[in-house]
């Protein structure tokens, strides 16, 4: 009896062991979820940091992608980083505001950015690390910008002069600047998740929207609007963040190869936003469904000078010193 009752004792330790060892060499995974196509910048971005991470951790590390909402909707992303039930997000930068980092807004700024090197002179420079660090109470920490270009405008009708917007519905992503900016314009701002835009304006909830080209042709919007404005007004761009407790608690060579990796996706996926985006305009232009409309320069210093009231509406949302800063950064001048 004394010899079974070592025997067992044994095979409970070697089971144990093999059970720590199994433990020890289970991958630690991270579910990376987000709203737009796989064959977008920002998917192409995930799926890149992907590649990258579980080449280089040698697979001690396994990346889950998760795009076009397949688990979460805009407006829960956010809290299910903040629970642990995700681990990574790329939210555009509108997402922060309604969690209460208010001057992430700043980026919604009509007609901030006059190009992509003033967009990026502001995510790189200081502004950028002190919105990330403001980010760090929420439990979240800021990896990277990826930028994904700027905004054109979509509707059934022309949008060249202001007086055309006057009384559409159209959909913004949840941010007070973007709700000011459309009554500026003379439109109805409805908030909607990006996943139920489609459909929106296929049974004319909304009448138009916003966004970039490459979404515009990766969700069909080209399908179910007549029109296409370049007007270059905003710019979309996301924030690549992580749970802070879950980032923290990384073995540090781990967090070291994971920090190389993602260094490495925002260089490319900074790289294709520009080449994406001028490819979804030539196809949808190609499909016949929409005509493209590029305003005239007094066009759009008409637009400009309607939209310049938000910037000054928005200091005491977003705050004073961080437009001013952003304005320094990117060399921003007031219409005349």
């Amino acid at each position: 009896m004394a010899l079974r009752r070592l025997m067992l004792a044994c095979a409970a330790v070697a089971l144990s062991a093999v059970s720590l060892t199994t433990q020890a060499q289970a991958p630690i995974v991270i579910k990376f979820s987000h709203v737009v196509a796989p064959d977008t910048p920002k998917g192409k971005g995930a799926q890149r940091f992907k590649e990258l991470v579980e080449q280089r951790t040698g697979g001690k590390v396994k990346v889950e992608v998760y795009p076009n909402s397949q688990l979460y909707k805009d407006k829960e992303e956010m809290e299910a980083l903040q629970l642990g039930s995700v681990q990574m997000l790329a939210p555009s930068l509108a997402k922060f505001g309604p969690l209460g980092v208010k001057e992430f807004e700043v980026f919604d700024l009509p007609f901030l950015f006059k190009d992509t090197e003033a967009f990026r002179a502001v995510t790189e420079g200081q502004v950028g690390a002190d919105l990330f660090k403001k980010l760090e109470p929420k439990g979240i920490k800021g990896l990277a910008y990826w930028d994904n270009g700027f905004h054109i405008m979509s509707a059934n009708k022309p949008l060249h002069n202001v007086a055309d917007f006057k009384g559409l519905k159209m959909r913004i992503q949840s941010s007070k600047v973007l709700d000011a900016q459309m009554r500026a314009l003379g439109a109805i701002p409805q908030v909607m998740a990006f996943s139920e835009l489609y459909q929106a304006l296929q049974t004319g909830v909304v009448d138009g929207t916003e966004g970039v080209p490459s979404n515009f042709y990766t969700q069909k919007i080209y399908e179910v609007q007549k029109h296409m404005t370049l007007s270059n007004h905003g710019h979309l761009a996301y924030a690549v963040i992580v749970n802070r407790k879950f980032w923290d608690g990384l073995p540090a060579d781990i967090r070291t190869q994971l920090e190389g990796a993602i260094k490495d996706a925002t260089v490319y996926a900074n790289a294709i936003a520009s080449t994406e985006n001028g490819r979804a305009l030539e196809s949808i232009k190609a499909s016949g469904r929409v005509t493209l409309y590029t305003p005239t320069p007094a066009e759009i210093n008409e637009w400009k000078k309607a939209l310049m009231p938000v910037h000054k509406e928005m200091e005491g949302r977003v705050g004073k010193a961080t437009i001013e800063a952003a304005y320094k950064a990117a060399g921003f001048v007031a219409p005349k």
